[in-house]
């Protein structure tokens, strides 16, 4: 166990690389997808069970702890990782996000943004040096620096605009973070579709210095082809020794192909989100457990997973419970979702380790491509 923070590449295949990352609370295989724990929660999952599924680290969110239950609440009752019972790495994002899409709630300036809690609607000011004193209160082992997440779609102006006010930002986030050996700090590219003002993101990013990179500005409407043609350069301008961050992503396809531009870390809220809507997420593509084709089938969800949920239960049983908005239905689904992700990962970690990245790549698509197992 190390007491800093490192990233070490283990192996390369095109622009795809398997390493780890290494923090005091544990290490960090990569590619790394990171299930999301929004209120110091994975929904429906005890920690224990989401380690038991293969993550390394948990995402949490500044804005929603900020507000509710209190970041000094949580540092007084000893911090995020013994408030929610997780003793591995933890990410907090800034909470830029959260509070840029409250559009209406939020009023937007140099200093930072003044907006209105959801919650109770309470007048809160977050500011770069604030989001940082909120992740050093929860006791975040990787910070995000604060940012304004551009909207898509974007003019060159506009995109402009907040890119530059994100790296302005980005050099407070640094200066108020300080020297914390053991803890990281992640920088966030910004620049909307613009590959110029994506380099000259990159470029100040890397002027001020950061733990890791994170491309930001993408999940966010730009449909799949417009996101892997930012991807196509956009890690390329990020400094190559550092961990590589795709925020937000993704579905299993999205990860994939990112994987395969570079991108070493992930997060994304659709496997627990789906597994509690019904949908499973396999090898042979998204299933709608709603379906009435399911009803009377005795078969698991993939007889290839090892998950609680296709160990033990039936596609039949598995409708009924979700039919019936039986809880069992949100934890064996987000269970399942989870593991197959983190299979997923392991299954592209290992073969970037053998040189054979498109081979897998290749056999995932055309699994997808058949679909679903016949009905009975």
């Amino acid at each position: 166990m190390t007491n800093r923070f490192n990233f070490h590449i283990h192996a390369t295949d095109g622009r795809a690389r398997s390493g780890v990352v290494q923090t005091p609370k544990g290490d960090i295989r990569t590619p790394a997808f990171m299930p999301v724990g929004t209120a110091a929660t994975v929904k429906a999952m005890l920690p224990e069970n989401v380690r038991a599924t293969g993550a390394d680290i948990l995402l949490g969110n500044t804005y929603h702890l900020m507000l509710r239950p209190g970041a000094q609440r949580v540092h007084d009752l000893g911090g995020l990782h013994k408030f929610m019972n997780w003793d591995r790495p933890i990410l907090t994002d800034s909470g830029g996000y959260q509070v840029m899409s409250l559009t209406d709630l939020r009023k937007l300036s140099e200093e930072g943004v003044k907006f209105k809690s959801h919650v109770d609607g309470s007048e809160h000011n977050l500011t770069p040096e604030y989001s940082m004193e909120i992740q050093r209160l929860l006791g975040s082992d990787i910070v995000m620096c604060f940012d304004e997440c551009t909207p898509y779609p974007a003019t060159e102006a506009v995109a402009r605009k907040s890119m530059e006010m994100s790296m302005r930002w980005a050099d407070r986030s640094r200066n108020a973070f300080g020297d914390r050996p053991g803890y990281a700090l992640f920088g966030i590219q910004q620049g909307s579709t613009f590959k110029d003002m994506r380099e000259e993101s990159a470029q100040k990013l890397t002027e001020i210095g950061f733990d890791g990179y994170a491309v930001g500005g993408l999940a966010v409407g730009e449909g799949q082809e417009m996101m892997f043609d930012v991807l196509d350069y956009a890690p390329e301008q990020l400094p190559s020794d550092k961990p590589r961050y795709l925020m937000g992503v993704g579905k299993p396809d999205d990860i994939v192909g990112a994987v395969q531009r570079g991108i070493d870390m992930f997060d994304c809220v659709l496997p627990s989100r789906s597994g509690r809507t019904g949908q499973a997420q396999t090898r042979m593509g998204a299933i709608n457990l709603r379906n009435a084709r399911h009803r009377d089938d005795p078969r698991p969800l993939d007889e290839n997973c090892s998950c609680p949920c296709c160990s033990n239960y039936s596609r039949a049983y598995m409708h009924h419970v979700h039919r019936a908005g039986e809880i069992i239905s949100s934890m064996l689904l987000t269970w399942h979702n989870l593991h197959y992700y983190q299979e997923l990962m392991q299954g592209l970690r290992d073969a970037i380790a053998v040189g054979e990245l498109d081979k897998f790549a290749a056999e995932f698509h055309a699994t997808r491509a058949i679909g679903d197992i016949e009905p009975i």
